[in-house]
Formats: C-alpha cells, structure tokens, sequence
C-alpha cells in the first residue's frame, strides 16, 4: 500500500506561475503513475487538504487547475483517497515529537513522515534539489537520557518528483501491491467478490462485459487458483514492452495459444459486439480448469473474454 507525502516546503517557493503550474503537473503524473501500480491501495497524505494547497506563495491550486490539460489531472487525483495532516498515517496515539527531519537546514514534515513509516515523498520539482527519486535528510532524535541531548543522522528517503523518478521505485510499489493482492485473493470465496474487486486487484488487465456470466459461475474452489492467475497476468503485463516482446510478455505461469484444431471453439463476443479470437490460455486448479484471453500490443495488457471448465469438455 503506497502511502505518498506532498513535501510542503516544495511548495513554498516564489516561482513564476508557469514553472509552478508545469511542476504541479510532473509531480500529479508522479502521484498517478504510482497509483496505475496500485490503484486500491495509494494513499496520498497532505499538510492541508488537496483542494486548498498552496503551489507557491500567492498560488493557489485552482490557477493550476485552469491551465490546459490540467482539469483531466486534477480529477483523477481527486479519485485517489487523499488524507491530511501528515499524521493521519501514523498509528493511533503515535506523535513521533521526539524527532525532526531537516533538508538544507529546514524542517521537512512531509518527507519526515515519509520515512517514519516506509512511505514515498513527492514533490513539486520547481527546484533543483527536489528533482530526485531519493533525497538524504538529517534525522534529529531526543534521547531518553538525563542530559537531555539529542542523536543526529543522515538518513535517505525514496522520493518521486516526475514518472521517471517513480520507475526507479516500482519493485517496491509492486511487492507492496503483490502483498495486499494476495491477502484480498485469499478472502475471497465467490466469483462475482472476485469480479466486483478486478478494476481494484488487477488495474492492468481487461475483461469483456460478457466475462462477467462466467466470473459469477465460478465454484468457490476455482475462486482462489483463478485469482491467483490473473495476478500473475497482471504482472506479466505491467512489465512488458512489445518493442523488445512483440509476441507476448514474459509469463509468470504456462501460458500458450490453443492448437489449431480447437480455436474454433475460442471465438467470443468482444465489446464493440464482434467476434474475435480468444486463443491465448492459461490452466488453473482443480483441473480442467481454464482462462482465455487475447493480447492488446498497443495497449500493452490483454482482454479476458472466459473463464470455467476446459472448452469443449
């Protein structure tokens, strides 16, 4: 589970509004792009609420929401869950008073909070110090002795201020997503929980509407394996490129297209009503278990059309 922490002192600066708005605009990219790994999951925590920032002084947020292409931005981010103050994120009845983050000297409550609890900082790049995907803050802890001092540290945060920054940090965001996947997966004891949660547990892949009949026929015990499977799919699309795959992705499990002689039976409806060709597949247990779908290379995902007993069986 992403949890992001805006740098506030990112957005006290006394750039001109058109460096401001562009950097506002790189860094909500940054926050999205996380959340395309892990739509359910990402949490991005404020000092104020998102609506009343401040950008830069004498900047407020509604400047940047007029500038073009701007309105498209701002309401995907206002879909993400969105918490303020900082926090919010700590456990309850936690303060964490006895320790201050400083960056260049000034104190740092965002991307402080960021590194108590293993999260990301973001920030909007108007400077050059906040253009990085790691930043090193100083770390100052107040010791529990009778003379009262004080233990500083270097200590380094991750950090995203543009969707370069976040590439470097996806196998984090992934095994993070992986492991709250697998808990829900686990939980799950219907086809149609299983296809209520898909856009949630599997932002990656598509299904056709018509898929939905064979989700919600599913037996408890094809529930799990088939989740199973489809967070292997997702993962095998998240990390591919069909310049360098243009077949297929690396698979995760034993996937192939079907033999010549039975895709005459993997014909199915797609959404704009035409019949199309659903030969990839992949098993699942208890056997005959089976998933067709068909790969979209410009779209760089694939599409479920069935799911349910081996075809023809």
């Amino acid at each position: 589970m992403p949890q992001l922490f805006l740098n506030e002192k990112s957005c006290e600066s006394k750039a001109d509004p058109e460096r401001v708005n562009r950097a506002m605009t790189e860094m909500v990219r940054a926050v999205l792009a996380v959340a395309r790994e892990d739509r359910a999951g990402t949490r991005l925590f404020s000092r104020e609420p998102v609506n009343a920032l401040q950008l830069a002084q004498g900047h407020a947020i509604g400047k940047w929401i007029g500038t073009p292409g701007a309105r498209d931005l701002w309401v995907r981010l206002l879909q993400m869950q969105t918490k303020w103050p900082h926090r919010e994120a700590f456990p309850e009845g936690e303060t964490h008073s006895d320790v201050e983050y400083r960056h260049d000297g000034q104190s740092v409550e965002g991307l402080g909070s960021a590194h108590l609890t293993g999260g990301l900082g973001v920030s909007l790049p108007v400077e050059p110090c906040w253009d990085a995907d790691r930043l090193t803050l100083v770390r100052e802890e107040l010791l529990d002795d009778e003379d009262g001092g004080s233990a500083l540290t270097d200590v380094e945060v991750e950090h995203a201020a543009r969707r370069e920054h976040v590439a470097t940090h996806l196998s984090w965001i992934r095994r993070g997503a992986d492991s709250v996947r697998q808990k829900a997966v686990e939980g799950l004891r219907s086809g149609t929980e299983l296809w209520s949660l898909k856009a949630e547990l599997f932002p990656h892949l598509q299904f056709t509407r018509l898929a939905e009949q064979y989700f919600v026929e599913l037996p408890e015990v094809w529930v799990q394996p088939v989740g199973e499977r489809l967070g292997e799919l997702q993962d095998a699309v998240s990390d591919w490129n069909p310049d360098r795959q243009p077949i297929a992705p690396q698979w995760r499990s034993y996937v192939r297209t079907e033999f010549e002689a039975r895709r005459r039976l993997c014909w199915f409806t797609d959404d704009d009503g035409e019949n199309r060709l659903f030969d990839w597949h992949c098993d699942f247990l208890p056997s005959p278990g089976r998933m067709h779908f068909r790969l979209l290379h410009e779209e760089r995902t694939l599409r479920i059309a069935y799911v349910g007993r081996k075809l023809g069986k």
